[in-house]
């Protein structure tokens, strides 16, 4: 097992700048964390963590939260969490993934956390983990802006929701679509209340009525098979037995979309000669597999891990300098063929 003296004298310096690189006690340029950092990887150099601890007085430490004691792991939350895990690791820091029922957040889950930190994920209006967090001055970042009324500043990494639903209605529009339901996220998430307002909004100032049966929203057990089948029963009500003319349907995620395409099928129509699809939030690897290929944004999940614990760092004083509280990862569309044109462009002049 390599130590401390191997990755000193293979980086060319003391043993301790490799203690400083690692505790974070002293500032290093850099070149030489980085030098270090690399000697570190090749030589399989883990330091002593508990020594450290005592040092620093740090636990070296930060916390994932996810509001969900059973919770299916998508795609995306996979990549998300793989860029904090290897974004934290970078900075010497472990990751402590808690996953808490959404009405069980009680005090001593979040205030005597051996952490940092943490990175708060999938935040709800009123979110009882953020009060906790800062009620008990622990610093964190949200994945989502903090809607909380009793907390005026907060960082957060985020996707511009808002835009991105503009985007994915004029991306429709422009096809000829203006009859859209629009499968949503839980209703009492923010980035949920975000889409919805913005979808509202894309279709008035293009002359379009949102009428209540174009929006549902996910429920929120997720071991009800409501959740597991959502968007198949929404489907065949409203195009089935209501008989609504809908020519897309924006998907929340790829299980919705599925459950979306087996009701089409179902109802004897098809994709995208019938009814077109599009996926907010997909996993690229299925959305190209899926017969046919799901049109979808890429909301870039394994950058905004590592942007959030970068943000994190900041805030512990890991990371110097300036950074914004707020970032925005770019969303883009990505083409595939679930996604028609209909009518004829004069006629939508």
């Amino acid at each position: 097992m390599a130590k401390i003296d191997d990755v000193a004298r293979l980086a060319k310096v003391s043993k301790g700048t490799v203690s400083n690189v690692f505790s974070q006690k002293r500032p290093t340029s850099n070149e030489v964390r980085e030098r270090v950092m690399s000697v570190s990887r090749q030589l399989n150099y883990v330091p002593n963590h508990t020594a450290r601890s005592l040092v620093t007085k740090k636990t070296m430490a930060i916390g994932l939260t996810i509001p969900h004691g059973s919770f299916f792991f998508s795609a995306f939350h996979t990549q998300f969490i793989n860029g904090v895990i290897l974004e934290a690791a970078y900075y010497g820091y472990r990751v402590l993934l808690d996953i808490i029922p959404v009405h069980e957040v009680k005090t001593p889950f979040l205030t005597s956390y051996p952490i940092d930190g943490a990175v708060v994920m999938r935040p709800t209006a009123n979110d009882e983990r953020i009060n906790l967090m800062h009620m008990g001055q622990i610093p964190f970042v949200t994945v989502g802006h903090v809607m909380n009324e009793n907390i005026e500043h907060s960082t957060s990494v985020d996707n511009d929701n808002v835009q991105m639903m503009s985007n994915i209605c004029e991306y429709l529009v422009g096809k000829g679509h203006t009859d859209i339901m629009f499968l949503n996220a839980n209703e009492h998430m923010t980035v949920s209340i975000d889409r919805k307002a913005s979808f509202i909004q894309a279709m008035k100032v293009r002359g379009l009525d949102v009428e209540e049966y174009m929006i549902h929203h996910k429920p929120p057990e997720l071991n009800s098979s409501e959740y597991m089948d959502y968007g198949y029963e929404e489907t065949i009500d409203i195009l089935g037995k209501q008989k609504k003319k809908v020519t897309a349907i924006i998907a929340d995620d790829d299980r919705t979309a599925f459950s979306v395409l087996n009701a089409i099928k179902d109802l004897n129509l098809s994709v995208p000669g019938d009814v077109s699809i599009f996926v907010i939030c997909g996993d690229n690897s299925m959305m190209v597999q899926s017969n046919p290929s799901l049109t979808s944004m890429d909301l870039q999940p394994s950058e905004l891990g590592a942007q959030s614990v970068r943000l994190l760092m900041h805030q512990l004083g890991v990371l110097q300098g300036d950074y914004d509280e707020n970032i925005i990862v770019e969303g883009k569309i990505i083409e595939r063929n679930s996604v028609s044109t209909i009518g004829h462009e004069e006629d939508r002049k």
